[in-house]
């Protein structure tokens, strides 16, 4: 074990229920990827107690997904063989152009039909919505809803004007899925326009917190350790050492998800931020610690400054 996620499992637990409450009936968990960091597997247990559907990413990832829950796809598919795997019926595919629905022939099921946003993703433009639900009538598709994502720059009020340019557009029978909006403005929302059923996906403030709680450590293992002098050259590219100091091997590398945030180094030590010798590779990093700064041993573990939603942990440790 080189890299653990240490999470405290009553604050995390109640977390996860409080944002669920707060959001209400409206709430759509999101699972997808490496499960935010917790793993697939973990957090399908637990959206499976807050609501009947669940959204992921791919059809992929519908493996995962518990018998009795109904998944919701949230990325086109476009191949055949692919599309097979979501044949059980129960899964929502999303569409969100001709192209998409004539991908899904011969598939029979329900779909999502993705809207345009200010993200400039997929998602059909008012102008090319008839054609897409034209299309999927005419594959004798249902429609499960419209989804709506929307960005994570600027602030509410900006999101539910987004999404309030689109009713007009829409049946009032007909749900829309939204994102990244605060429960007080989800409520909002709902009351503004009572003829019209609202959900809202809800990932990364479901799981971690807006921002990030403090709950959750990222740490990796020191494995060893070398005196190094300046210039003299160390790792796969032989690079100079910068300075006098010690070559710290961290067990984490591109392997677990660890990169370089921006230039900086993701190692922190005693609150120093620890300087890449090299960038990590596969299964450890190598940084240095200049002469004189505190300076971890063998055994001992760093800190870890990555997203979870890019890193795969050997371990996570509840406390």
């Amino acid at each position: 074990m080189t890299v653990r996620l240490t999470v405290q499992r009553a604050a995390w637990r109640k977390h996860v229920a409080t944002t669920a409450q707060a959001y209400g009936a409206a709430l759509e968990p999101v699972v997808k990827g490496n499960g935010y960091g917790f793993g697939r597997a973990l957090l399908h247990q637990i959206a499976a107690e807050l609501a009947p559907n669940v959204c992921v990413g791919t059809i992929h990832e519908l493996a995962d997904v518990p018998a009795g829950a109904r998944a919701v796809v949230l990325t086109p598919a476009l191949q055949t063989s692919t599309i097979e795997s979501a044949a059980n019926g129960s899964a929502v595919l999303t569409v969100g152009s001709t192209a998409h629905v004539a991908a899904l022939a011969g598939w029979s099921g329900e779909v999502m039909v993705k809207l345009a946003s200010s993200m400039r993703r997929f998602g059909a433009t008012a102008d090319e919505l008839p054609a897409v639900l034209a299309a999927a009538r005419e594959a004798g598709l249902g429609i499960a809803g419209f989804g709506l994502h929307l960005p994570t720059a600027g602030d509410d009020r900006d999101r539910i004007a987004e999404i309030e340019a689109w009713l007009p557009r829409l049946p009032a029978e007909t749900s829309l899925w939204v994102s990244h909006l605060q429960p007080t403005s989800m409520h909002a929302l709902v009351a503004a326009h009572p003829q019209h059923t609202f959900r809202i996906r809800v990932g990364t403030a479901l799981w971690h917190g807006v921002p990030r709680l403090d709950i959750m450590q990222l740490r990796a293992e020191v494995l060893d350790t070398r005196p190094i002098r300046v210039g003299q050259e160390a790792g796969y590219r032989q690079t100079p050492a910068a300075c006098d100091g010690t070559l710290v091997v961290i067990g984490a590398g591109s392997t677990h998800g660890i990169a370089p945030r921006g230039d900086l180094s993701p190692f922190h030590f005693a609150r120093n931020r620890m300087a890449m010798h090299e960038h990590p590779y596969m299964h450890t990093s190598l940084v240095i610690v200049r002469s004189g700064i505190p300076c971890p041993q063998v055994g001992e573990w760093v800190d870890v400054q990555s997203p979870l939603i890019t890193t795969n942990a050997d371990a996570i440790e509840w406390q």
